[in-house]
């Protein structure tokens, strides 16, 4: 009878587990892909404070139950001790591994090449090619003939999908506050699919680059500006027009003006300022892209 109670104990403990290592995402975050990244951190936390206070209880009450035991002698083996933190160890690592690949594989943490497609294809989807050079970022606003220079503009409430690469050397566009970070690596396309939480709106996040790239990577940083939908359709509209945005982000339009004050306004806006020939390739990119 007592072995059949201990069989119905670990057939609801596995159920419990499995229901545990659901994905869960995390309120309060920026955006989904730090909602999922945020709430496995949680579980996992919930889990391993118990185990090292459990921990750490036996090995102080042992150092201090036996610390005048001057006659030690061996222990007597008990086989359902040991089955028991046996199984409970490989109960937790169960629990761990499959709740980090639940979260680790969904589309918006780590997506693959169909995720992205697919999501691009919604009508609400906001689709920016970013790519990374020394020492500046270029963000391709898919389908609205807008490109910008040092500064993200993203609608909130919206799927996001972004197409990352290098058109020198490897690169990495981490944006801490929503979770995101991605290599950009040259000849290749990685991809971001998140969507930018409502009480973002407002907000400036700080874009780094996380690969060490040569002598202005600590300079190869963008501010991303989340908008509401309706705010970031006027800010599109005002870049066609030509004008500058009220992110005062440097548009298509306004870029076209020349390469000197484009590479000036790259320069500036990407905070780079590393060197004169770093701002003249950003100039010139942007402008040959504009015309």
């Amino acid at each position: 009878m007592q072995r059949q109670h201990r069989w119905v104990g670990l057939v609801v403990g596995l159920a419990g587990l499995l229901l545990a290592t659901e994905p869960v995402a995390a309120a309060g975050a920026a955006s989904t892909t730090a909602q999922f990244i945020n709430g496995l951190a949680d579980r996992l936390l919930w889990v391993a404070v118990p185990v090292t206070l459990l921990t750490e209880g036996v090995l102080f009450y042992a150092i201090w139950r036996f610390r005048r035991n001057d006659t030690p002698r061996p222990t007597q083996e008990r086989r359902w001790l040991e089955i028991s933190w046996t199984l409970a160890t490989a109960l937790i690592l169960l629990f761990v591994g499959v709740s980090a690949y639940s979260v680790m594989a969904h589309p918006s943490v780590t997506p693959t090449r169909a995720d992205a497609v697919q999501t691009a294809q919604g009508n609400d989807a906001v689709v920016v090619n970013v790519t990374g050079s020394q020492w500046y970022w270029t963000f391709e606003y898919q389908g609205e003939n807008v490109t910008t220079q040092g500064t993200l503009e993203l609608p909130a409430n919206r799927p996001v999908v972004m197409r990352i690469t290098s058109s020198d050397v490897i690169h990495s566009v981490f944006i801490p506050k929503l979770g995101i970070k991605k290599d950009a690596i040259p000849g290749q396309t990685n991809y971001v699919v998140t969507t930018i939480e409502n009480g973002s709106v407002g907000q400036q996040y700080v874009l780094f680059c996380a690969e060490y790239c040569g002598r202005g990577h600590s300079d190869m940083t963008a501010t991303v500006n989340v908008f509401t939908p309706a705010q970031y359709q006027q800010w599109l509209a005002s870049q066609r027009a030509g004008g500058s945005g009220s992110a005062g982000s440097t548009g298509v339009g306004s870029q076209a003006a020349g390469s000197g004050q484009g590479s000036a306004s790259g320069e500036s806006s990407s905070g780079s300022g590393a060197s004169n020939a770093s701002g003249a390739g950003a100039g010139n990119a942007t402008a040959t892209a504009s015309g």
